[in-house]
């Protein structure tokens, strides 16, 4: 027996389909000034890659560091996978971050500025990887958050006379 192949519109209404965010990290945007992105894989055990095609993951509150020349990722939550058989990985253990070398380094010696830190902003799959994209970000002030709120605001409003109006 052959194999149908999906077509490119079925495989987009799938799970896994290529482009589309697993979760991601929406607080990111309003509490942080992204200065730079980053993609990285993960070293995950395969009940975790289960459950992340079930979209059982949630960002927030993880961060990334690095430690001894290596990337990793703490507090990402990934949900337990019911159907394993024996093992269950933790949910919330540090998990290492796989980038090139050049890029670590580069990591190094941007992250140890001042009030700079990794967070990560989405995870996805990438054919049948993992991928998750992290992003140097500088904190926002009170100030900050509030001129971004005015300005959602007034971009709403905008949208809303233009439907208005045609």
């Amino acid at each position: 027996m052959s194999k149908k192949k999906k077509s490119k519109a079925a495989a987009a209404e799938g799970k896994d389909a290529p482009g589309r965010d697993l979760a991601t990290n929406r607080q990111a945007r309003f509490k942080y000034h992204l200065l730079d992105r980053w993609e990285a894989g993960m070293v995950l055990q395969g009940s975790e890659v289960k459950s992340l095609r079930n979209g059982q993951v949630t960002l927030k509150d993880s961060f990334a560091s690095v430690r001894d020349g290596e990337v990793w990722l703490h507090s990402m939550y990934i949900a337990p996978y019911g159907s394993a058989a024996g093992d269950q990985h933790e949910p919330e253990r540090q998990r290492k971050l796989l980038l090139y070398r050049r890029e670590i380094e580069r990591l190094i010696g941007k992250s140890k500025e001042t009030g700079l830190t990794l967070i990560p902003t989405r995870i996805y799959f990438s054919g049948s990887t993992a991928k998750i994209e992290i992003a140097l970000a500088k904190g926002k002030d009170q100030r900050d958050k509030r001129d971004s709120i005015k300005e959602r605001e007034q971009k709403r409003e905008m949208d809303r006379a233009m439907k208005e109006r045609r």
